[in-house]
């Protein structure tokens, strides 16, 4: 990413991001404010707003509590005296096959398909030139090569929540000639700690549960997943808002690494490692859901940005581990820390 300049955005760009009280959003907030840019968040505070405390005596900072599915929210965010953003990153989402199973598709499909609309139409009519989502690698479903999926791969969504994903790519890529430039990141699973942390992702989850409990009880012991650290997302987004527009426009990015494609086996194995009197059970589950098995290609993202990862699972595995050994989390069961209660492991 070195030999990239910017070419839209300086230290003072406005950017708007929604859900930006969220496990991607809090933090992508402080790295942004911390480079220099004036932040706008919107978010419904679902989950609390404890998140973005830190935030407030900046005074690039600027938050609106506001549900980005209704009309004319995200142009009557900005605060008074503030140039248009430059920029908006689409974050806010019911995400998670669990908790789009729990509101039903007509709310998965209002929250995650329609909203999207609605903000990128906004963000048109203020004039933002580059559109970043938040999409996800459940979109391809199962591999149905055995090969690793590339951004090119069929898309075979196993959850409602994939489908609803993948009906708001259609509608981004189908912008391609706006004035607006459309960006498509399609996560690996995170892990790793945030000021918003979840708890009901495999890598944390895991580690909580042996944690707590000295036990693991796992569905789908052979199934391979792609995983990513919270803060190499948020690296990746950066450098996506940062690269010359033709590199972006219009494109999609697996954002992860080759290096975290693992079975659930392989991340079990490394808990067990800093936590070996915790007792491992399998369990064979089958239903109606997210049943992913795929490994993930990294290589357009690293070709095209440069980008390359810099936290490992065991990374994750031992900062979480630390938090909760040291209290910095006192109550990991709360239900704020979880986008949903279901949760399969």
């Amino acid at each position: 990413m070195n030999n990239l300049q910017l070419s839209t955005f300086n230290s003072q760009s406005h950017i708007l991001i929604t859900g930006g009280a969220g496990y991607i959003g809090s933090m992508l907030t402080g790295e942004l404010l911390r480079l220099g840019h004036r932040i706008t968040v919107i978010d419904d505070l679902i989950f609390g707003g404890e998140s973005l405390l830190a935030y407030l005596p900046n005074p690039n900072f600027h938050f609106v509590k506001a549900d980005v599915g209704e009309p004319r929210t995200v142009r009557g965010a900005v605060k008074e005296g503030w140039p248009q953003p430059e920029a908006v990153v689409h974050l806010a989402a019911i995400v998670g096959f669990p908790a789009c199973q729990a509101v039903g598709r007509q709310v998965a499909w209002r929250y995650n398909v329609e909203a999207t609309q609605r903000v990128f139409e906004q963000a048109m009519q203020m004039g933002a030139k580059r559109f970043v989502y938040a999409s996800t690698y459940s979109n391809y479903g199962l591999s149905t090569d055995g090969k690793p999926v590339t951004e090119e791969s069929p898309l075979t969504p196993q959850s409602l929540y994939a489908e609803t994903k993948i009906a708001a790519e259609r509608f981004l890529l189908g912008q391609c000639d706006a004035a607006c430039a459309p960006l498509l990141f399609r996560f690996a699973t995170l892990y790793g700690l945030s000021p918003r942390t979840r708890f009901d992702l495999i890598v944390n989850q895991f580690v909580l549960e042996a944690f707590t409990k000295r036990e693991l009880l796992i569905y789908q012991r052979g199934y391979s997943r792609s995983f990513v650290h919270i803060r190499d997302v948020i690296r990746g987004v950066v450098m996506g808002l940062q690269a010359p527009e033709d590199c972006v426009r219009g494109q999609i990015f697996n954002l992860g690494s080759d290096s975290g494609n693992y079975t659930k086996d392989q991340i079990v194995s490394l808990i067990v490692k800093r936590l070996p009197e915790t007792v491992v059970r399998y369990k064979d589950m089958t239903f109606g859901g997210d049943m992913r098995d795929i490994s993930v290609s990294f290589d357009k993202i690293r070709r095209e940005l440069g980008f390359e990862t810099q936290f490992t699972v065991d990374d994750g595995v031992r900062e979480v581990l630390h938090a909760l050994r040291t209290g910095l989390i006192r109550d990991p069961q709360d239900e704020r820390y979880r986008n949903a209660q279901f949760i399969v492991q």
